[in-house]
């Protein structure tokens, strides 16, 4: 499933929170990125669409049907296949060199490569 910016905002409010109406994930996106309760609600209905969202009643409940490291995974799947040639090394390569990673975050991903996860 590809979830474009602006529904992950939305999923990023049922991820935190858990469900919410729609009402209650319009407030937040509106505090949160400025977004007007139409713009809200037209996302909302594109993620349903999708098949990431269900909506229940009363009062527009949305619950996401799809969990954050599922889409993570997709994404990342994804980005591998686009930009990496299918390879993960190439991406480990592209991260440790183009990023300024810690001590501690480079010895955390020694040991998640060592476990195999």
């Amino acid at each position: 499933m590809k979830l474009f910016d602006s529904e992950l905002k939305v999923m990023s409010v049922l991820w935190r929170l858990g469900d919410r109406t729609a009402k209650e994930i319009s407030n937040i996106l509106n505090e949160e990125t400025g977004w007007n309760q139409n713009t809200t609600y037209t996302v909302i209905k594109k993620c349903i669409a999708k098949g990431a969202v269900e909506r229940q009643e009363p009062n527009f409940l949305c619950h996401a049907l799809v969990s954050k490291a599922e889409i993570q995974a997709a994404e990342t799947t994804e980005l591998i296949g686009k930009l990496f040639d299918g390879s993960p090394d190439l991406l480990f390569a592209s991260l440790i060199s183009h990023q300024k990673l810690s001590p501690e975050q480079l010895e955390h991903l020694r040991k998640i490569v060592a476990e195999g996860k």
